[in-house]
């Protein structure tokens, strides 16, 4: 008898020091990834934001390089990143004294229709709060939609058992990163990731191979139809941004050429009158040029459209040249050229960052 209680509590201490270390030292063992995303809350726990803020998914936090823009820029973009995550960057960013000119908004059409990665990344990772989720349960009870909140349960517990689960950090959550991970082996790996991308100011590559030419979720979808509740979190995303007299520019990143050549006009057309839409509503909001423009494939790094280096060295160099000047005022601006010319040729136009004194 003795001896079971002392293997009980053995098993109890052992699981709370496992407990205690996923708290205190999660570098030590998450995904590589984590690091990169804990480089962008750090930034914005100290209110290092610069005049202008990236927000959207993937695509945009490998493409868009701040420290290629004019300005001073945060890149708060994020893998699977959606409206929702949007919106939690955008409300810590809302607290901070000094405020930035511009957002950068650029979210894929498929990061409107169809859930992701917001339990496995956005919310184990730590980017949204315990706030934010209670936000998104009532969001998505007004919406009737609980695609994203409803989409994840473990070991098919109730929500409000499952959401107490991830705000304790319940150590069953992390035991796949500590069996890749190990206890600490990743840590000084991941200390580096984070160096390099406090030092991108939040930029990060997926892929970095010489080019794709495989055809990502664009090309497979039949069309465009928003989710409510990612709907509404755009919504909610634009209205804050409106309602703090900031510029909320939409940028679309290409995809490779594999893909652009299979995208339905439908998807174009219904995705263009989607944001058009919102364009009418917020007059602060615009969208720039071609929604779905398509690039050739050796300028991308993996097979869902991420840009590689030299093609995000190539797009930060158009979208630094174009923001010289002031985001265009009307939709009339945005349609006729102000970012039409942002393929591989653009290059050619674009004048260096070292001979702008940027």
């Amino acid at each position: 008898m003795r001896g079971l209680r002392l293997m009980g509590l053995s098993a109890i201490v052992s699981f709370a020091s496992v407990w205690v270390w996923i708290v205190a030292m999660p570098m030590a063992f998450m995904d590589p990834e984590y690091a990169s995303w804990r480089a962008k809350l750090t930034m914005l726990d100290r209110c290092d934001i610069g005049e202008a803020i990236v927000l959207g998914d993937s695509r945009a936090a490998a493409g868009i390089l701040p420290n290629r823009l004019p300005f001073r820029a945060t890149n708060l973009a994020i893998g699977g990143g959606e409206a929702i995550e949007a919106m939690a960057a955008l409300t810590r960013v809302l607290h901070c004294q000094d405020l930035p000119r511009l957002a950068i908004i650029s979210i894929d059409p498929g990061h409107f229709t169809r859930p992701d990665l917001f339990w496995y990344r956005s919310v184990r990772y730590g980017f949204v709060s315990a706030h934010d989720i209670a936000a998104l349960r009532d969001a998505s009870r007004k919406t009737g939609d609980g695609s994203v909140y409803d989409g994840h349960r473990t070991s098919g517990l109730p929500t409000a058992l499952r959401d107490l689960e991830y705000r304790i950090q319940f150590p069953p959550l992390y035991f796949s990163s500590m069996l890749h991970g190990g206890l600490a082996f990743r840590r000084t790996g991941n200390e580096m990731i984070m160096s390099r991308t406090l030092a991108s100011r939040g930029q990060y590559y997926f892929g970095s191979d010489a080019g794709s030419d495989t055809v990502a979720i664009d090309g497979h979808m039949d069309s465009f139809q928003a989710l409510p509740i990612l709907d509404h979190y755009f919504d909610a995303v634009l209205a804050a941004l409106d309602r703090y007299g900031i510029e909320a520019l939409f940028v679309a990143m290409p995809v490779n050429d594999a893909t652009g050549q299979q995208v339905r006009p439908a998807v174009r057309e219904k995705f263009r009158a989607y944001l058009s839409d919102y364009e009418r509503r917020y007059p602060h909001f615009h969208v720039a040029g071609d929604l779905m423009p398509s690039w050739p494939n050796r300028l991308f790094g993996d097979t869902f459209s991420h840009l590689n280096p030299e093609g995000a060295e190539r797009f930060s160099a158009a979208l630094a040249q174009r923001l010289q000047d002031a985001p265009p005022r009307t939709q009339n601006e945005a349609q006729n050229g102000w970012f039409s010319d942002t393929g591989a040729a653009a290059s050619a136009k674009v004048v260096p960052i070292s001979k702008r004194g940027s």
